[in-house]
């Protein structure tokens, strides 16, 4: 698609000599350089881009916002295989011999002003063209990353590269021959950088997006998630993060050559700016109920999920605790700890670069894997269910604070336990990276974590040093305590009433503090 035969209606150029004159109005660019510029629905832009080097073969240029969308084209009649929308989108100018300048259109449908970034890059003859065999999306040549997700799990997909090619000349066909000399050498390397936690700010998602746009930047800044082949699918999914701001890019290498190739990049925050509930910028926000009528105006903020949690727990605890107080099986009330502690292990381990490992992908290995690990802590420990105790308290505890942090601040180390809930319930998400970004707040929470659980063990190994195992189990001291006031006349216990007299006598006392005082005097009436 090469951009000079839609040249804007609104450039009038006339060549006197060397001399180019152009209407004004127009946003000029440079390559590899980025500009900023305001967009209104009354008034679309055309934009410029002059001296570009003969030994450019093919531009790419690309626009971003943080959640309006914008519309590139080629031209001011929009078709579906000469434009995008979106708020990263970009398109490829395929030169002509001898050309040296190109135009385009922008505008957007938004009914507020929208803030963008753009910068066009230039690639030479050798570098593989991103999307240039594109045969599932509308563009023609396509280098845009098209972003899905919902609340398990974000899915990028992009359209097979090819070969590069010289101006003037017809690019190589994409599906003929699968050798050394076709497109499907290259490699494609997915990377993906986090940006600030809690950041979702206009100014700081631009700034980013500067570090993902050419490949240099892209491989100093991001992380390389994974290298696809040509024979792969040209789609990888990430586990949502939401509320925090992620950018992903792709970058396309022919080995052979060694060069290399930048996809448009495109972020998400997994989560809407403009929804009336549950947007962005309310995540952070929590229910505030109302119990002034209970407790003298004073404000309680809580949510909803964690009344359920609060419940679903207090249930289990109150089973877990009947059963040691009615029968007193030490085994089995350990065993239900020292899963719990396993659990949490076993959450850990996968949260770490293991659980990206392409074995756990499938879900036998996976859960087999998880289970073994959870199951392991208790038997190990099953000749000392002491210290099996005080170490599940101790961590297990210490890690509900982690949690309560995460209600208020956010933290990535909630996701220890919650990717392990998604894969349960989600059959897609065992083919999701877990990665999440570390940043201060989670090497400050960290550090609390490790303190608490530390001082938490250390405390209880001290306090019960030369204590029993474990206490007989209270319905039996109850029972014994109950026989030994029933037979022994001598304790006086055996003369306390039963409970409904004493409650009786303790409620007649209550009366006679609110019965009206007599009157002094003479009561008795004079016998006749």
């Amino acid at each position: 698609s090469s951009c000079f035969p839609f040249l804007s209606l609104t450039v009038l150029i006339s060549k006197i000599g060397a001399a180019v004159i152009i209407s004004p109005g127009l946003l000029e660019f440079s390559v590899g350089k980025f500009r900023y510029f305001m967009l209104n629905r009354p008034s679309p832009e055309d934009a410029i881009l002059r001296h570009i080097s003969s030994n450019a073969s093919f531009l790419i240029f690309q626009i971003h916002s943080q959640y309006q969308n914008t519309t590139i084209s080629f031209t001011k009649t929009l078709l579906h295989n000469t434009s995008g929308t979106g708020t990263d989108k970009g398109l490829v100018f395929i030169l002509r011999p001898e050309q040296s300048m190109c135009t385009w259109h922008l505008e957007t449908l938004d009914a507020e002003p929208v803030q963008n970034m753009a910068i066009p890059l230039s690639y030479s003859e050798r570098d593989p063209v991103p999307g240039g065999c594109n045969l599932e999306f509308d563009l023609d040549i396509d280098p845009n990353i098209y972003l899905e997700y919902n609340f398990f799990e974000t899915t990028i997909k992009f359209a097979p590269a090819n070969l590069g090619y010289a101006r003037g000349t017809n690019p190589l066909p994409c599906d003929i021959g699968t050798g050394r000399d076709s497109r499907w050498r290259l490699l494609y390397d997915v990377y993906q950088y986090f940006l600030p936690e809690n950041d979702l700010s206009q100014e700081g998602l631009l700034k980013h997006l500067q570090r993902m746009a050419e490949v240099p930047q892209v491989k100093a800044n991001a992380i390389k998630v994974v290298t696809l082949t040509a024979n792969d699918k040209p789609s990888v999914s990430f586990s949502s993060l939401r509320g925090q701001g992620v950018i992903y890019n792709v970058i396309v290498r022919d080995p052979l050559l060694n060069t290399s190739a930048a996809y448009v990049p495109v972020h998400t925050y997994a989560c809407h700016f403009e929804a009336k509930e549950g947007n962005c910028s309310s995540l952070g926000e929590y229910v505030d109920l109302n119990f002034e009528n209970f407790f003298f105006g004073f404000l309680v903020p809580i949510k909803v999920r964690l009344i359920l949690t609060a419940v679903a727990g207090g249930v289990g605890g109150i089973l877990l605790v009947a059963a040691w107080w009615r029968f007193g099986i030490l085994l089995i009330c350990m065993l239900c700890v020292g899963l719990e502690l396993g659990f949490l292990i076993s959450s850990v381990t996968f949260f770490t670069l293991l659980g990206n490992l392409k074995i756990f992908q499938d879900d036998g290995v996976f859960w087999v894997t998880f289970s073994c690990i959870a199951v392991v802590i208790p038997v190990v420990f099953m000749g000392c269910l002491r210290i099996l105790n005080i170490l599940t308290c101790g961590f297990v505890g210490s890690y509900s604070v982690v949690l309560a942090f995460d209600s208020y601040l956010y933290t990535s180390l909630s996701y220890i336990t919650l990717n392990i809930l998604k894969r349960a319930l989600h059959e897609d998400f065992h083919r999701a990276f877990t990665n999440v970004p570390f940043q201060t707040n989670d090497f400050i929470i960290l550090a609390v974590w490790g303190m608490l659980a530390v001082s938490g063990v250390t405390l209880q190994m001290r306090r019960e040093r030369g204590q029993p195992f474990f206490p007989a189990h209270p319905y039996k001291l109850w029972k014994r305590e109950r026989e030994r006031r029933v037979t022994n006349v001598l304790d006086p216990s055996y003369h306390i009433p039963p409970l409904r007299e004493r409650l009786y006598c303790r409620l007649t006392q209550i009366k006679e503090l609110f019965r009206k005082e007599q009157p002094a005097g003479e009561r008795t009436p004079l016998l006749l």
